[in-house]
């Protein structure tokens, strides 16, 4: 019922989720659910008993099994960390027996995009400055105020530049996992469609060598108009050999002056939505994620497949309980066992330091009414639709296959949507239920929040309020609205970040390894 606040979500639950504050000593009946009377006050997306729970006794939300109860809870009880644990779970993956049929899009859609030599096609078109390591990351900010503040306003075809730096590039083996997996994140954004013109600046004598990374990823400027090769220009220096910091910054502007022009020639002109590669985030959770703004991420993720498009699901930690759902999905078994490998490497990872995946909802989550991983991960699942499983990627790695897929990245939304964007994603959406302000250069950010309190409080950062559904607004029509903001930005519509200029600090390349 629109009018109740409480809501029911799958027959087999015996939770109902406050969609709004519910007040103790309460009377409702949930739609479909037995009447409940609370007796502890009911936050915005918290869980209430329906109905007795015995300690010991599973607890069901979206019809799935999100913890134990580990104390008697009475029907109407605040359901929470205090008397709910994440427990052991047994899960069958059973590989592939619900892949769905593809779908088809009713009719071909275009945006304006940017098509570049290479055959991709980006959304911005941006100039980069790369830093392999931290000791050339301040040169590389200067570099980047001299252009802006000298150059960059008689270039109007360019959105912008933008300086990639990070804190690492240094104290790992030479050519080992760590460096090679940098490196593929420093490639992958010097060769991303919304990139027209880059240059990298190392210090010199770091691990992360500026030629390791050229030489490893044949990086050439390719991606300007009317240039074929433009393996000529000189695309790296390093600070030690040019002669410090100011020549540096000297050096990159003479640098920058000859790629500009070439960049700003870039045009935007009509390409099939199939050329979107859409990254999907969810960041500041709240209990009414996973009933919200993941579902109509989800709905939006469809649609974009239909065209012939692709959507990416990342942060497997945040898969971790949910992950039987998925392998059921996959196209074969090979790519549900490719999405269990990662799972157990997670598994593997964490124990390494004394950690537990399932110890992942943060103290915001968890204010926001997400009690466990299981119950964490069950909502982000929802982002990537209901279409077929077909690949799952290391992080970073070049995303090649069209329709839905996994990265594999951390929880971390800085890291995630980095991997997710070196890897192709030229448009990412995140949601949000607790208020994540994320931006992310060179490409935009689709915010979306769960609840529309905190819409109305954070409108100047939110561009889409999913909170609607809570009122009686449909997930299909609210994902329709979704997909067609991907596509009005993807043709140059500025998001609230960008409009804020968010995104300058956000490149957080990630290196599981140890820093020596």
């Amino acid at each position: 019922m629109q009018d109740c606040p409480l809501l029911i979500l799958h027959p087999d639950d015996n939770i109902a989720i406050a969609k709004r504050g519910v007040e103790q000593g309460k009377t409702v009946q949930p739609e479909g659910g037995p009447e409940i009377t609370t007796q502890d006050v009911i936050d915005l997306g918290h869980k209430v008993a329906s109905r007795k729970i015995a300690r010991g006794d599973a607890v069901r939300k979206f019809g799935q099994l999100i913890g134990f109860a580990t104390e008697d809870i009475e029907a109407g009880q605040w359901v929470h960390v205090h008397n709910l644990s994440p427990g052991e779970l047994s899960l069958d993956y059973a590989f592939s027996t619900d892949v769905p049929e593809p779908p088809k899009a009713d009719s071909d859609r275009t945006f304006m995009g940017y098509k570049r030599p290479s055959g991709r096609v980006g959304t911005r078109n941006y100039v980069g400055i790369i830093s392999t390591v931290n000791c050339s990351a301040t040169t590389s900010k200067y570099a980047v105020q001299r252009i802006r503040e000298d150059i960059i306003a008689d270039y109007p075809n360019i959105d912008g530049i933008v300086a990639l730096t990070h804190k690492g590039g240094c104290a790992f083996a030479y050519d080992g996992e760590d460096h090679r997996q940098l490196s593929r994140t420093m490639a992958g954004f010097a060769n991303h469609p919304n990139i027209g013109a880059y240059i990298i600046i190392g210090l010199g004598c770091e691990t992360a060598q500026p030629a390791y990374l050229v030489d490893s990823h044949g990086l050439v400027q390719l991606e300007m108009p009317g240039k074929a090769d433009r393996s000529d220009t000189p695309l790296m220096m390093n600070i030690q050999d040019v002669g410090g910091v100011r020549k540096t910054v000297e050096r990159a502007k003479s640098v920058l002056k000859e790629l500009l022009p070439e960049a700003n020639k870039a045009q935007r002109e009509p390409c099939p939505v199939s050329e979107i590669i859409l990254g999907t985030e969810c960041g500041g959770s709240d209990g009414n994620s996973g009933i919200t703004c993941n579902p109509a991420v989800g709905v939006a993720s469809d649609l974009l497949v239909a065209h012939g498009a692709t959507s990416i699901l990342a942060e497997v930690p945040e898969i971790y309980g949910a992950e039987h759902i998925l392998t059921r999905r996959a196209v074969n078994r090979d790519v549900g066992e490719k999405l269990i490998k990662r799972i157990k490497w997670w598994e593997n990872y964490a124990a390494m330091f004394g950690a537990e995946i399932d110890n992942n909802p943060s103290v915001g989550n968890k204010r926001g009414g997400l009690t466990t991983i299981y119950e964490k991960s069950l909502g982000a699942i929802a982002k990537g639709g209901s279409t077929a499983l077909r690949d799952v990627y290391e992080y970073a790695e070049q995303v090649t296959s069209r329709g839905f897929v996994i990265m594999d990245t951390p929880g971390f939304d800085a890291a995630s949507v980095t991997g997710m964007v070196a890897g192709g994603a030229n448009v990412v959406v995140f949601t949000t239920g607790r208020g994540s302000c994320y931006g992310c250069k060179p490409v935009p950010t689709i915010k979306v929040s769960s609840n529309t309190p905190m819409f109305e409080r954070m409108t100047e950062d939110m561009d889409i309020n999913a909170g609607r559904i809570l009122d009686g607004a449909s997930v299909a029509d609210v994902g329709e609205e979704i997909f067609e903001k991907v596509v009005a930005v993807a043709s140059g519509e500025e998001t609230k970040s960008e409009s804020q200029g968010i995104g300058d600090e956000e490149f957080c390349p990630w290196v599981p390894g140890p820093v020596l």
